[in-house]
């Protein structure tokens, strides 16, 4: 019994410093906003940069606070304000004004206070049993993901804000590389394990239930398409080239004035990146962050297709014995010299720049640098069942309105590059680091 209690408060100290560590990560990215700036909107589909100053906390305060705790509310209407935020499928662009969300200090002392309470409860030695059906442990991990998922998508939001409405951090640039050598890799036929077992520390709802597939044999290339290549379809003409989308991605690149990714700034006979505080020669050799449409039309120019979940899983995954990696570099953890993610970096890397983290097959930037555009809708898994706290985390989209993505950006925090972990968004959405890399069949 004294072990079981033992093991309980070590596992609580873990979660409360690692909740207190991404409560760091989104401080940070909060403190790189001028003040006068916080009203802002970078992305016409979001929220104002406040409401993430509020919503984090009470994201956690409507989690744990009366469900777990059983504290008294203390103010409702910021609970409920700052509970949701938006999804821009399915709806038009939010007209809120700045004159109609709360003052600054009213939404930082709101956060202080549920962080104040929450911190002196967690640190009681009590069991908080009051929310049977899943632990605290769960919980807790509930709303550290849920933070650092935050932490990467106030970047991209950031990342849109103008360069002299925001502070500059440290940041590394990187230099090319040799050139890359675009080729294709042959993956066998072979089985795969998609989802998570219930036995795991922990998972999303959509992660579960575990499951094999057999997966045919296919090509993919090594490397994520580059700048490089995507200048070539660019130039190409194929922004105004209907043949190359389908209806409602070219009514979408047409509406909107879509001529080259949103992340690229043509200056003269020069195409630059817009960096989060720096506009810089673009990096050939580097992924190109791109919407899915976007990719579904390089693909399609190509003669190609985006891979499958169960393709990407096994090119990063499998092996020719058979056999699984935990990651696609073998079981060890993930370090700084597998690849870019963890918050290493503000910026992309060539895509060539970490061999060690290849796959089994040779597959190589599989993890961080950028999310992967998947052809697989977001979907359940046979036997999904929603969180009962937090039912509409991922059910709210299997609607066919959005597309998994796999793998990771530079943003995107170490226990989240779990073989299992599934990402989503709408496929014209252009702000998240994401890019992809085609298949043959």
């Amino acid at each position: 019994m004294l072990a079981t209690q033992n093991h309980g408060v070590a596992l609580r100290q873990d979660l409360s410093l690692r909740l207190a560590d991404a409560r760091r990560r989104t401080d940070e990215l909060f403190s790189l906003v001028h003040s006068d700036s916080l009203y802002d909107r970078p992305i016409p589909e979001r929220h104002r940069i406040l409401f993430y100053v509020g919503h984090l906390e009470a994201f956690d305060w409507n989690l744990l606070g009366q469900r777990v705790f059983g504290l008294k509310r203390f103010h409702p209407e910021f609970d409920r304000l700052f509970a949701f935020g938006i999804d821009p499928v399915g709806g038009g662009l939010p007209d809120d004004q700045p004159s109609d969300w709360p003052a600054r200090e009213k939404v930082y002392e709101y956060a202080g206070n549920i962080r104040r309470l929450l911190d002196e409860h967690l640190r009681q030695d009590v069991s908080p049993a009051r929310y049977d059906e899943f632990p605290l442990s769960t919980l807790l991990n509930v709303a550290i993901e849920h933070r650092l998922m935050h932490a990467e998508t106030l970047a991209y939001m950031l990342h849109q804000l103008p360069l002299d409405r925001k502070t500059p951090s440290a940041q590394t640039h990187s230099k090319e590389t040799e050139p890359v050598q675009p080729r294709m890799i042959e993956i066998p036929a072979g089985m795969i394990t998609l989802g998570l077992e219930h036995s795991a520390a922990f998972g999303w709802d959509n992660e579960y239930e575990l499951h094999t597939a057999h997966v045919p044999a296919f090509a993919i290339d090594q490397y994520e398409v580059t700048n490089g290549q995507f200048l070539e379809f660019l130039q190409a003409g194929a922004y105004q080239g209907k043949d190359l989308w389908s209806d409602d991605d070219w009514n979408w690149i047409t509406a909107s004035g879509i001529s080259h990714p949103a992340f690229w700034k043509r200056s003269g006979d020069e195409w630059l990146y817009r960096g989060m505080f720096s506009e810089t020669p673009l990096l050939l050799n580097a992924p190109v962050y791109v919407s899915h449409a976007e990719a579904r039309a390089y693909c399609r120019w190509a003669g190609k297709d985006l891979p499958t979940e169960a393709e990407w899983q096994r090119a990063a995954y499998g092996s020719e014995s058979g056999s699984q990696r935990a990651y696609p570099w073998g079981n060890d953890a993930p370090h700084g010299l597998l690849g870019n993610f963890d918050f290493s970096s503000w910026n992309p890397t060539p895509v060539n720049s970490f061999p060690s983290g290849n796959s089994a097959f040779g597959v190589a930037d599989l993890l961080g640098n950028g999310w992967e555009w998947i052809s697989t809708p977001f979907a359940p898994f046979t036997g999904f069942e929603p969180f009962p706290f937090y039912r509409g985390y991922s059910a709210d989209f299997f609607d066919g309105q959005h597309f998994v993505m796999k793998g990771g950006s530079a943003r995107t925090a170490a226990c989240m590059l779990r073989r299992s972990f599934r990402n989503w968004f709408q496929p014209h959405y252009q702000y998240v680091y994401a890019g992809f890399r085609c298949v043959t069949r």
